[in-house]
């Protein structure tokens, strides 16, 4: 199970917004309209980062179980 979670500009947190993070955002914060927000990476491409709702920049993450190799 993957979940996504979101952090704003002003370090407040966004949990479990599950499979469609932008309309779980779009509930909890009222609001209809959200813009896409981007990045340049190092490599010169460009990527889908987040979201502006409601002069929030919100950046999303993945987060993933952690399993760690047994070594017997």
């Amino acid at each position: 199970m993957i979940n996504t979670i979101g952090i704003d500009q002003y370090g407040y947190t966004y949990h479990n917004l599950g499979k469609h993070p932008r309309k779980a955002l779009l509930e909890r914060l009222g609001s209809k309209k959200a813009v896409k927000t981007y990045r340049d990476k190092k490599d010169g491409s460009i990527v889908h980062v987040g979201y502006v709702i409601r002069n929030l920049w919100i950046d999303l993450y993945k987060i993933e179980p952690f399993e760690g190799e047994v070594i017997i």
